[in-house]
């Protein structure tokens, strides 16, 4: 068991370390307003997901635990029981680092997400106003308010 443990964690670690990588990536596209690279990145962070989620999945079978446990409590629990398995223990702290280190990288992103998003309805708000503004008649047909120019509506 903890054999597969080990394998287990060793494989997570590896994986998370490149959804990091790929977090990096689409945080320096985001900073540089690079949309380019974000479908490609989007699918690849998918593909490590789905991979981090079966990992997790073979680590419930071989702790034996359901679905409704906690990972970590029984993985800390498995620990504990085992305290001569030091190496394993370096490395599921690595791990929980790790994946605290992902949610900070995928929670500044989604920060500068929301922030370009402000940004394109803020432009959009604009354009509309503009567009209102520069208008003689309205989408109706009939006659828009004053335009701002003297010499249009004096005549």
């Amino acid at each position: 068991m903890m054999d597969d443990l080990a394998a287990i964690t060793r494989r997570e670690i590896a994986l998370i370390n490149h959804f990091i990588d790929l977090l990096k990536e689409e945080q320096e596209a985001l900073r540089q307003a690079n949309p380019e690279p974000l479908p490609r990145l989007a699918a690849a962070k998918v593909e490590q997901v789905e991979q981090l989620n079966a990992l997790e999945a073979e680590r419930r079978a071989t702790l034996g635990i359901s679905s409704e446990d906690k990972v970590r409590s029984a993985m800390e629990n498995w620990l504990s029981a085992n305290p001569a398995e030091q190496q394993l223990a370096r490395d599921w702290q690595t791990l929980l680092d790790l994946a605290r280190e992902a949610k900070e990288l995928h929670r500044l992103n989604a920060g500068l997400i929301t922030l370009h998003l402000q940004q394109t309805a803020d432009a959009l708000h604009i354009l509309d106003s503009r567009r209102a503004a520069d208008a003689l008649y309205g989408n109706d047909g009939q006659a828009t308010g004053p335009s701002g120019s003297r010499l249009v509506d004096s005549a």
